[in-house]
């Protein structure tokens, strides 16, 4: 229907125009930094990755993207120099840090006359709350430090297409950020069994654990809250002979492997498996889930637990991991979840977890879930201590 008395005009299509204007705020941030972009999702060690001059962070580093066009997030791999300190900095995007190798010390404050200090080191995890300026500084004076961050720079880019509106914006955001005097002491409380809120873990890999029973084959976790983020991330760990149950969510969740000497990860989209991606990991390596909705499983073939960290985006309606049926990711598909019981995975899934088991010199405990496996009954519970 045509209004009366309005002037109608027909909008130009792309064709029309001499050049059609698709500017992306997050790659032009990109170009601007200078620094190496690297495009996988599979590292064996983060300690190894190439790094390229990024002098703003204090010396070196690098971003990830998953391949991709849907960024829910990216991470950013840096490398402070013996001595070094990184430009002070804020911005409108969600960052969790994750200590690799080092030791070091950050500033984080919202005036100048109250900055809060807190010490890190190897192993450990905090956030950066919205929008406080904040700087890293190496503690060493002799070794690099390095870290990995995950961010919510990518959606946050694109949407508002202004980098000056990032990394400019003066706001003071006190939901995020009341400095306390005890916002980075690494003190916490627990919430619903197995939810830890804290703003800074101070080491992951040793950190208490809690039953995950959805999960499978005795598996322990604990969900992480922090810097009242919509960003979430949690730590997982497994007993030795043991695998998760196959499931599926949105992309970007970025799995750090905090212990462990042997394992591996499996991805894949179709339902006859015919896409299947195997990556080896071992501690300091990382998998990203590259996809929407991608299959994905985790097996530790080593000689000792396994445990991981993953980080992702919680909110913005990019990871979609609830219904009002719970979470969909713990929930089996024959109810309507995203999760593969034991019972109904395909029989080479186990048989092919077995040899790698074989090669390792380590035991199959599978026996009290999977009835073709050729091991020994492990754990049988929520929890294996």
């Amino acid at each position: 229907m045509v209004m009366q008395g309005t002037d109608m005009k027909v909008a130009a299509t792309p064709e029309d125009l001499d050049e059609f204007n698709t500017e992306d705020g997050y790659a032009r941030w990109q170009q601007r930094e200078g620094v190496r972009v690297i495009v996988d999702f599979a590292f064996e060690d983060l300690g190894k990755i190439e790094l390229g001059p990024w002098e703003r962070k204090g010396g070196t580093g690098a971003i990830i993207n998953i391949p991709n066009d849907h960024l829910t997030n990216d991470s950013h791999v840096v490398e402070i120099r013996p001595g070094g300190k990184s430009e002070p900095e804020h911005h409108l995007y969600e960052e969790f840090c994750y200590i690799i190798s080092g030791r070091g010390a950050t500033n984080i404050w919202t005036d100048e006359a109250h900055k809060q200090t807190f010490e890190w080191h190897a192993g450990s995890l905090f956030a950066i709350p919205l929008n406080a300026w904040y700087q890293h500084f190496n503690g060493s004076g002799e070794e690099p430090a390095r870290y990995i961050s995950v961010t919510t720079a990518p959606p946050m880019m694109r949407l508002f297409n202004d980098l000056d509106f990032i990394f400019d914006t003066d706001s003071y955001l006190k939901g995020r950020f009341d400095a306390e005097s005890d916002y980075f002491s690494g003190t916490g409380k627990l919430y619903k069994k197995r939810v830890w809120q804290s703003n800074f873990i101070p080491n992951a890999p040793d950190m208490a654990l809690y039953g995950w029973q959805e999960r499978g084959a005795g598996g322990i976790n604990v969900m992480l809250e922090m810097a009242e983020n919509s960003s979430k991330a949690h730590i997982s760990e497994f007993p030795v002979g043991t695998y998760k149950k196959a499931h599926r969510h949105g992309p970007g969740a970025h799995l750090l492997i905090l212990s462990g000497d042997a394992g591996y990860s499996t991805l894949w989209t179709k339902d006859d498996r015919s896409d299947l991606r195997k990556a080896d990991w071992k501690v300091g390596g990382m998998v990203i889930v590259p996809g929407d909705d991608m299959f994905h499983q985790h097996f530790n073939t080593g000689n000792t637990r396994a445990r991981y960290l993953a980080m992702y985006t919680g909110g913005m309606g990019l990871y979609k991991p609830r219904s009002n049926r719970g979470w969909l990711a713990d929930k089996s598909v024959k109810e309507g979840g995203w999760q593969i019981e034991y019972e109904d995975e395909v029989r080479e899934n186990h048989e092919h977890f077995e040899a790698d088991l074989a090669a390792h010199g380590a035991p199959c405990r599978m026996k009290a879930f999977i009835p073709w496996c050729t091991g020994e009954v492990g754990p049988t519970s929520e929890r294996e201590a």
